[in-house]
């Protein structure tokens, strides 16, 4: 490389990677940049002895958003301050939240208003005794049917989730409630093992696509699959001259991920193997930064197919824990678990499918090397150290 060159090749690097620092902490800098961390509200139907009873636990991060409770401004909620605010926050609560039997709306009377501590910080602990017309006694519960709405939040946050488990004895439901799918319908023949299939299809493509640290780490193993390896820095490298094994690279490393987090998904979820949360979150945001260093690195040497099924295996303990806050049908726990590992599935192919097609028609490209291959990794490398020290509680 000439002086000339030289001087030149360093102001695409530093171009580059100012540019996708800038798109990347942008875009990250929304809520969907806390990967894991997105808004989740937690209900629970259940029948407690011969009474029905429904319970709604929601962040006080999310409350506060909506009532700013924090009243002297010293940055952090109490329970004192959110008890000034019962009233309002009982009404709130009875217009997001209701149940019906047979069309005919459930009384829910007042809320029994509590604190309680979750992995991911402190809820609003909201609980009702239910009565529905036409069910003299809980146990009528399991065979009416049954539609509960949850309005909470949709407005404010078109990622937030209400996360739903029914637990009425033997007979188990859960289901995913978002702004298209706010009302859930509950019965015996919503249960059968093909509908438990198809709705954990659904939550499988859905929780792929808001799991940023999930895509960021698949993008990041194959972004060089369009480039052949060389001694050269990744920059350098050649475009590769047929589709075949470009094909069969993407292939390799999405079958790897898959067949990991499989196997760590069900052991988990059968109580083989529990790792604490403290663990598994900052290890899938280091997952990401190794994946990007390698990238910027080039080391050709160690498969990427490698990688994404050793860090394939701890990805799968963070799938795990969406799937026990949901809660499992004991009647169709299989149904569940594979319509999960499929609809991740589904999700990583649709990302690959999206991706692939322009990563082949710009491989031959500066701007792929220096700008999505070199800044792009770069941009990953911060954003996963960022998600680390957040995870690890580093970051106020």
């Amino acid at each position: 490389m000439t002086s000339v060159q030289k001087p030149l090749a360093q102001r695409w690097w530093v171009a580059a990677v100012s540019t996708w620092l800038w798109v990347w902490l942008n875009l990250f800098s929304a809520p969907v940049a806390h990967a894991h961390a997105s808004s989740n509200s937690y209900l629970t139907l259940s029948t407690s002895g011969p009474a029905l009873t429904l319970r709604a636990d929601v962040h006080m991060r999310d409350l506060d958003l909506i009532f700013d409770l924090d009243a002297n401004r010293d940055g952090q909620v109490t329970w004192g301050e959110t008890q000034a605010r019962s009233p309002e926050l009982n009404d709130w609560l009875a217009q997001g939240i209701s149940l019906t039997a047979a069309v005919q709306k459930c009384a829910l009377g007042p809320a029994d208003l509590q604190a309680s501590e979750h992995a991911d910080g402190t809820y609003l602990s909201a609980q009702w005794a239910v009565n529905c017309p036409g069910l003299s006694a809980a146990a009528d519960a399991k065979d009416a049917r049954l539609a509960l709405r949850y309005d909470l939040i949709f407005a404010q946050d078109s990622l937030h989730r209400g996360l739903l488990k029914v637990d009425f004895g033997d007979d188990t439901f859960s289901a995913l409630l978002s702004p298209e799918r706010p009302e859930a319908q509950i019965s015996r023949a919503d249960n059968s093992p093909l509908k438990v299939f198809g709705r954990y299809v659904l939550e499988g493509v859905w929780h792929i696509w808001i799991g940023m640290d999930h895509i960021v780490f698949l993008l990041s193993l194959l972004v060089l699959a369009p480039l052949l390896p060389s001694r050269q820095r990744v920059v350098h490298w050649p475009a590769a001259p047929r589709a075949r094994p470009v094909v069969l690279d993407v292939l390799a490393v999405v079958t790897a991920f898959t067949v990991a987090h499989s196997i760590t998904l069900g052991l988990t979820i059968t109580d083989w193997l529990t790792p604490p949360a403290d663990f598994v979150e900052p290890a899938i945001a280091i997952s990401v930064v190794l994946a990007a260093l390698n990238n910027l690195l080039g080391f050709s040497a160690l498969k990427r197919w490698r990688l994404a099924f050793v860090f394939g295996l701890v990805h799968g303990f963070g799938f795990a824990s969406v799937l026990l806050d949901l809660g499992l049908p004991a009647s169709a726990l299989l149904a569940a678990l594979g319509g999960f590992n499929l609809g991740v599935e589904l999700g990583q192919l649709a990302i690959v499918g999206a991706f692939l097609p322009v990563a082949w028609w710009l491989r031959h490209t500066r701007f792929y090397r220096w700008v999505v291959v070199a800044g792009g990794s770069s941009a990953i490398v911060v954003l996963g150290v960022f998600w680390t020290l957040e995870r690890l509680g580093w970051l106020a």
